[in-house]
């Protein structure tokens, strides 16, 4: 797998992720994202991560945090950028909490 994406695809990737992993993409939830990206990004990636399971998702993530030096800043910062995801709704379900667990455990 070629991962070719900028350090903004890779976050906007992970946004997503977070935003789809209970198969709901609220109105709150993509605002946030195109907050933090223009949209044409978001487009491109919104497309791989739809048409992808969740299993290609996080080897996705992984190969990427393991093929690019990406800062425990960074790192921090992207975890944040993800709560906010899951906040921007007004609620956090279990399936939303669970991969926030498992996201942290990734990037830490």
């Amino acid at each position: 797998m070629n991962l070719d994406w900028t350090k903004r695809e890779f976050e906007v990737y992970v946004l997503l992720y977070a935003a789809h992993c209970n198969h709901i993409e609220t109105k709150e939830e993509r605002e946030y994202i195109l907050s933090k990206v223009d949209e044409e990004t978001f487009n491109k990636v919104h497309t791989e991560i739809v048409v992808e399971s969740e299993h290609q998702n996080i080897e996705k993530i992984q190969q990427y945090l393991s093929e690019n030096s990406y800062s425990i800043e960074d790192r921090k910062e992207l975890i944040n950028d993800i709560k906010e995801v899951f906040f921007a709704d007004g609620t956090v379900d279990v399936i939303e909490r669970k991969v926030f667990s498992m996201l942290q455990k990734i990037l830490n």
